[in-house]
C-alpha cells in the first residue's frame, strides 16, 4: 500500500531533503575520514570539463567537493521519476541537474550540456547507468567532450571499507569509520568530428582510465536466487 503510495508521488518538496543532507555531512564530519588526491590540480585550474564517475560511488560524491564546486557541477540525469528525485536530491547540495537521456530529451539536455561546459560547468556522468552494465563506458560523455572542445576526466570515489547492495551495479555504502577517497585521474583530450570507429576507441580509453583509479576490493554478491515453486 505505501509502495504504491510511494511511486504515484512524481515530486516532494525540496524542504523534505534538507534533513538527508544535513545527516550525510554529519556523519561524513564525524564518521568518516576523507582524502582529494587531485595530482594535476584540475579543481583549480580546469573550467569546463566533462566528468565520469561509476554509478555506484555517487552516495558521497557531492560533499567531497567544496560548494564552490558544486555550484559549477552539472549533472545529466534520466527524466524519469526516479530521476526527479536525484535532480532534486543534488539540489539541495548546491548541483544543478540536466534531464535527458539517450531514448528521451537526447538533443535538448546534448544542447543544455554543451552550453554548460562552454559556460565553465563541470558536466558529470554516470556513464554506466542508470541501468548498466556495471562499470561499462557508454558513448554520451565521449561524444560531449568531443562537442563541447573540453577534457573529459574520470573521478573515483573509493572506500575503504562498505556494505553493498545487491543491485546491478552492487551501489555502495561506506561503514562508519572507513576512508572516503576522492581521485581525479589523467585528462583525456577529445578531438572533434569523431568516426563512429574513433567514438568507440575513445570510450574504450576512457573506461580504462575510470578502472585505473577504481578501488574495488570487495567481490560482487552472488545473484539473489529465485524460489522453486513446488
Amino acid at each position: 500500500m505505501f509502495k504504491k503510495l510511494f511511486r504515484k508521488i512524481k515530486k516532494f518538496p525540496s524542504w523534505v531533503y534538507i534533513p538527508l543532507v544535513i545527516m550525510m555531512r554529519l556523519i561524513k564530519l564525524l564518521l568518516m575520514r576523507t582524502e582529494v588526491r587531485d595530482p594535476n590540480n584540475y579543481l583549480n585550474t580546469v573550467h569546463g570539463a566533462v566528468t565520469v564517475t561509476w554509478h555506484n560511488r555517487l552516495m558521497f560524491f557531492p560533499l567531497m567537493f567544496p560548494r564552490r564546486l558544486r555550484k559549477r557541477t552539472a549533472a545529466v540525469i534520466s527524466p524519469s521519476r526516479d530521476g526527479q528525485y536525484i535532480t532534486d536530491l543534488i539540489a539541495a547540495f548546491g548541483v544543478r541537474g540536466l534531464r535527458g537521456s539517450s531514448n528521451k530529451r537526447a538533443m535538448q539536455v546534448q544542447r543544455e550540456a554543451i552550453q554548460a561546459v562552454r559556460d565553465g560547468f563541470y558536466v558529470s556522468f554516470t556513464p554506466d547507468g542508470p541501468r548498466g552494465p556495471k562499470y561499462h563506458m557508454h558513448k554520451g560523455p565521449i561524444h560531449l567532450a568531443s562537442r563541447g572542445g573540453v577534457p573529459l576526466i574520470p573521478i573515483s570515489v573509493n572506500y575503504s571499507n562498505y556494505w553493498q547492495i545487491r543491485s546491478w551495479d552492487n551501489f555502495q555504502i561506506p561503514k562508519p569509520f572507513a576512508k572516503i577517497t576522492l581521485v581525479l585521474g589523467n585528462r583525456l583530450d577529445i578531438p572533434p568530428d569523431l568516426s563512429s570507429e574513433e567514438l568507440d576507441e575513445y570510450c574504450r580509453e576512457a573506461e580504462a582510465a575510470l578502472m585505473a583509479i577504481t578501488v574495488d576490493p570487495l567481490p560482487a554478491p552472488p545473484p539473489r536466487e529465485k524460489a522453486i515453486k513446488k
